[in-house]
């Protein structure tokens, strides 16, 4: 026992010395890979059986659906059955009636009238007759029409209805109908329903085509839906301007300057061909043109808006180009439309006018910033020699930035000018002119700031900022006076040319810019009042010279007068009369030679400019009279009691005032202002002298003497 005990527990635990066979190893392999493979096909076999359930499930479930199918058709032919069966109950109804009648008969053959109840039963078999042969007809046709609308034959269905509309004009009456008519004619409006839902969904589809919106809209009007099919024709054609515009939006910053004409195009397009659609489908219906009316307002509005969204920045000369392209071309739509009754140029300019006035005025605004901001502008400018050469030959004679200053104002008006288009020049012609007219008065402020000195005018309160030219110098004075004169007589003419010429074109041709709704001064405007602006602005430029140049020549430095009353106070010796040679006062010779020496600069920076030298000239001399005239300080020394007055005073005041004049007459150019206020000077002298004991009577022969007489000090030089 022990023995077979110890085998056992060998066979259990093999020692590490036994090999276990190569056939004992592949039997177990063996085994456990036809276990794998069993399972596998049992896994396999589950799984067809699976596919056979829903390959059952789903030829079950087919069968329902043609089972339901065929039901639903079924169920379409009892339906017709039934009506066929309300038909059928209808004629036994008038087989009823037909036996009352019948009763009828007999109760007639009873009171003896036998003849009329005769009459009366073959009126109402002929009447029964009748009565089920229309609702036999009227029952197909019903059939008819479903069997269209079920089919989806709109056409056919809209044509068989209105055929019949048109052959029993009583269906479309609105007036009381027996049951029989009201019921087909309910039944008739239950399908004209039908018609019309299943015409608006055909027109709603993203993709509908030009044919079927037309079959639509003839539908809708067969049908009775005029008001219904004009809406849906406005919608459709504004759907697509509105996918016209969308696609071309995204190309807008590619064309600044033309996208708002491209715009224009669009809309304007759009509602002629809208406008002859109408009328072609529409007829010429009031009530349809005004609706056509308002849609197109409705889509100027929204071409104002688009335009202004996706304009570039309104203080840039592409905006105002825009702008301007944008005016031009759509009144010239504008115009074209009007053939068809369409008269939308009021509205358009009403829209367009704050857009205008607003990029007009940025621009201006950004105009003054070129010309007045020297310092910080970087803006390059570049001009034709035909308006550079004219100022360039000022720039020897004064800084660089003066001249730099006069060309920025001609060349932003230049460019401002230049994006103009003819029509909005003709609206809005009067209000740029009077823009570039203060824009000038601007330039001429900035140059009086140049001008003034240490002694500046009160008055001029925009005199305390600083500017970063000053012009100090005769020359540099003279040559800021010439530019201005340059640019107001010469240049700005030549640049505003173009605005005048179309304005006095319109005129000449009369056309009528009276329509539009835009205030005065927008498209009219006086060449003389213009003119005079500019004048304006270059008499305030002169006088300011003129005013601190004899202000400068009056006052010294220490601010002590050179010309004071007290100079005809200290006269000694004797009567000037009885003097053969007299002179006038040393700050009357003073001056002689300060405007001989101005004269002589002037001649060489404003050569050519002739006249600009006579005018300043004579406008220096009638300075130095009309502030003696006004200056109380002055009169105050010589009609004060205690002044010491003395006949000599008199004559040489007398003989300093007609000096003056006659340094006027002598340059070549005299002035009657001037000879006015000297003989108020003279006349105002007489009268303090007079008051003080001293007869003027003895000094008329002086008088005249100065008047006719050419000075000999005046030829010395």
């Amino acid at each position: 026992m022990k023995m077979v005990e110890s085998s056992e527990e060998e066979d259990d635990f093999p020692s590490m010395e036994s090999v276990t066979p190569q056939s004992k190893i592949d039997t177990i392999y063996q085994s456990k890979t036809e276990k794998g493979i069993r399972k596998i096909c049992f896994e396999l076999l589950d799984l067809k059986d699976a596919v056979e359930n829903l390959c059952s499930n789903t030829l079950t479930k087919y069968s329902a659906f043609l089972r339901l199918s065929d039901e639903v058709v079924e169920m379409k032919h009892e339906l017709n059955e039934l009506r066929k069966h309300i038909s059928s109950q209808g004629i036994l109804v008038q087989d009823l009636m037909g036996g009352v009648c019948r009763e009828l008969e007999e109760w007639s053959q009873i009171s003896g009238d036998i003849q009329e109840v005769q009459d009366s039963l073959q009126a109402c078999e002929i009447n029964d007759m009748v009565s089920t042969e229309v609702e036999g007809r009227r029952m197909q046709f019903l059939d008819h029409i479903d069997v269209l609308l079920a089919e989806h034959k709109i056409e056919e269905a809209i044509e068989a209805i209105d055929a019949e509309e048109r052959s029993y004009p009583e269906l479309k009456s609105s007036g009381e109908a027996s049951a029989v008519d009201a019921s087909f004619k309910s039944a008739l409006l239950k399908s004209k329903t039908l018609l019309e839902n299943q015409l608006v969904e055909i027109s709603q589809q993203p993709l509908v085509g030009i044919l079927e919106l037309k079959m639509v809209l003839s539908g809708l009007l067969k049908l009775g839906k005029g008001p219904l099919a004009h809406q849906i024709f406005l919608k459709s054609y504004g759907s697509r301007l509105q996918r016209s515009i969308e696609d071309f939006l995204a190309l807008c910053p590619c064309y600044p300057e033309t996208y708002s004409a491209t715009l224009s195009n669009l809309v304007f397009s759009m509602i002629s061909l809208t406008t002859k659609e109408s009328g072609l489908m529409f007829g010429d219906n009031p009530v349809y043109n005004n609706k056509i009316v308002q849609w197109a307002e409705w889509e100027i509005e929204s071409l104002v808006r688009l335009v202004k969204e996706n304009a570039p920045p309104s203080e840039t000369a592409s905006a105002l180009r825009a702008a301007s392209v944008c005016v031009q071309a759509s009144l010239n739509h504008c115009s074209t439309l009007e053939s068809q009754g369409l008269k939308l140029s009021k509205l358009l300019l009403v829209l367009l006018q704050p857009y205008v006035e607003e990029v007009l005025e940025l621009n201006f605004r950004r105009a003054r910033r070129v010309v007045l901001d020297l310092v910080g502008s970087d803006e390059s400018i570049s001009l034709s020699p035909r308006f550079a050469s004219p100022l360039s030959t000022f720039a020897t004679s004064s800084d660089t930035m003066l001249v730099d200053c006069g060309m920025r104002f001609i060349f932003v008006v230049k460019e401002i000018v230049e994006q103009l288009t003819h029509l909005v020049i003709l609206h809005f012609g009067g209000n740029i002119l009077m823009r570039i007219a203060q824009l000038f008065n601007k330039y001429v402020d900035f140059l009086i700031k140049a001008l003034a000195g240490p002694s500046e005018d009160d008055n001029l309160t925009e005199l305390k900022e600083p500017v970063p030219y000053k012009a100090e110098t005769d020359s540099q004075q003279l040559a800021l006076l010439g530019t201005a004169f340059t640019i107001a007589e010469e240049l700005l003419p030549m640049v505003i040319s173009r605005i005048w010429n179309v304005l006095n074109e319109s005129k000449e041709a009369g056309i009528a810019v009276a329509d539009n709704i835009l205030p005065a001064g927008h498209n009219s405007l006086d060449p003389k009042d213009w003119r005079r602006q500019l004048q304006h602005s270059l008499d305030k430029l002169r006088d300011h010279f003129c005013r601190q140049y004899v202000l400068s020549f009056i006052y010294s430095r220490d601010g002590e007068t050179r010309l004071g009353g007290q100079i005809y106070l200290d006269g000694k010796g004797e009567d000037l009369i009885r003097n053969s040679d007299p002179l006038p006062s040393l700050p009357f010779q003073a001056l002689f030679g300060k405007l001989q020496q101005l004269a002589a600069v002037a001649g060489d920076i404003l050569l050519g400019r002739e006249k600009i030298q006579k005018v300043l000239l004579a406008r220096l001399t009638e300075t130095v009279v009309m502030w003696l005239s006004d200056e109380q300080e002055f009169w105050g020394v010589l009609e004060h009691d205690s002044a010491p007055l003395r006949p000599v005073g008199l004559q040489q005041l007398i003989l300093d005032m007609h000096f003056t004049v006659e340094i006027a007459r002598y340059a070549g150019y005299p002035s009657r202002h001037l000879h006015k206020i000297a003989s108020d000077i003279i006349a105002r002298a007489i009268k303090a002298f007079s008051t003080r004991g001293i007869d003027p009577q003895r000094y008329f022969w002086f008088i005249y003497i100065a008047k006719c007489h050419h000075h000999p000090f005046i030829s010395l030089y």
